[in-house]
């Protein structure tokens, strides 16, 4: 068997003068989570789009479980779940009757009823889907996504709009997914998101894929030593650290409101000397764990306005 879940190279996608995947390659192993991160029109959804089958290519060899998604037919996709970000909604149909329709279209279906205990829904089960919260709707598309006995998963944005609690439960989800051997897409704008689940994150801009790594060592963050700074007592305090995500969650935990005085500075690593970033108030702490880890990732948080400001660009972003 391939180990390859995803074999993509060369893939080129134009919507008249807009070259939206210009010559992606990308490889997914089965087993694993790769995060798909990238500015709003950076390719993300037409290349994901084009591996379920839902649209043509231009150009380029693609191969999903083995098979072209262009000539998949019903056996082949019943070996692939897909959660969107949004489904047809069915909202007088119960969590139970939607799981049970479902399993009817597969020829190896999971057990609706363990499916439905397994995305934490067993006490919703008799419930109407319009009755369901934002988080428990989620839980259901990806019941939906999953009853078929998927291969490999698709996660578009799962949990936008989701409070802090509801979003670390479906993560838990996400887990016993991946435990139960299954491979997964996940597209998402939340870099924790992508740390706390993804065995690799893939950066995609200008239609490429322009770095590929483990969450932990994408632009080299690895090596680079953090210095956190805030203001305690009415004196400036300071700490050096690898895992400054971690520092700060620790800080948020002391103060009542915001750090005062927080920043995140980057030691010098070359002839650009420090590079500084302040939190502004209310910010969220994944646009924070991006500026932690310095100008590669300062980039990959403004590569909208980078590329958008210098139409010479050729959209290869190196990270170095």
């Amino acid at each position: 068997m391939d180990e390859a879940a995803i074999k993509v190279t060369g893939l080129r996608k134009r919507y008249g003068d807009k070259q939206a995947v210009d010559g992606l390659d990308l490889e997914v192993r089965r087993g694993e989570i790769v995060a798909v991160l990238g500015p709003n029109g950076a390719g993300k959804t037409t290349t994901v789009e084009i591996l379920e089958g839902f649209r043509r290519r231009d150009a380029g060899e693609v191969a999903v479980l083995g098979v072209d998604p262009q000539h998949g037919d019903r056996r082949w996709r019943s070996r692939i779940g897909i959660v969107l970000q949004s489904l047809e909604d069915r909202p007088e149909l119960t969590v139970r009757e939607q799981v049970h329709h479902a399993a009817r279209f597969y020829p190896r279906p999971r057990d609706p009823e363990e499916v439905i205990a397994t995305v934490g829904l067993a006490e919703k089960a008799a419930t109407r889907s319009r009755q369901l919260s934002g988080g428990q709707r989620r839980r259901l598309d990806v019941a939906l996504g999953i009853i078929g006995s998927p291969e490999l998963v698709f996660l578009d944005e799962p949990t936008t709009g989701f409070d802090p609690e509801a979003r670390r439960a479906f993560w838990e989800l996400v887990r016993a997914l991946r435990a139960d051997g299954t491979t997964i897409l996940l597209t998402t704008h939340y870099l924790d998101e992508a740390e706390a689940l993804a065995d690799r994150c893939a950066v995609v801009a200008r239609g490429r894929v322009v770095a590929l790594d483990t969450p932990k060592s994408l632009g080299g963050r690895a090596e680079r030593l953090a210095q956190v700074r805030w203001l305690e007592d009415g004196v400036q305090r300071s700490v050096e650290t690898t895992e400054p995500t971690a520092l700060v969650r620790e800080l948020a935990t002391r103060f009542p409101g915001e750090v005062p005085g927080l920043q995140v500075v980057e030691a010098p690593t070359g002839p650009h000397g420090l590079t500084q970033f302040s939190v502004a108030p209310g910010g969220p702490l994944a646009h924070l764990l991006i500026a932690f880890t310095g100008v590669q990732d300062q980039l990959f948080y403004f590569l909208d306005s980078i590329l958008d400001e210098d139409p010479a660009n050729d959209g290869d972003i190196r990270f170095e």
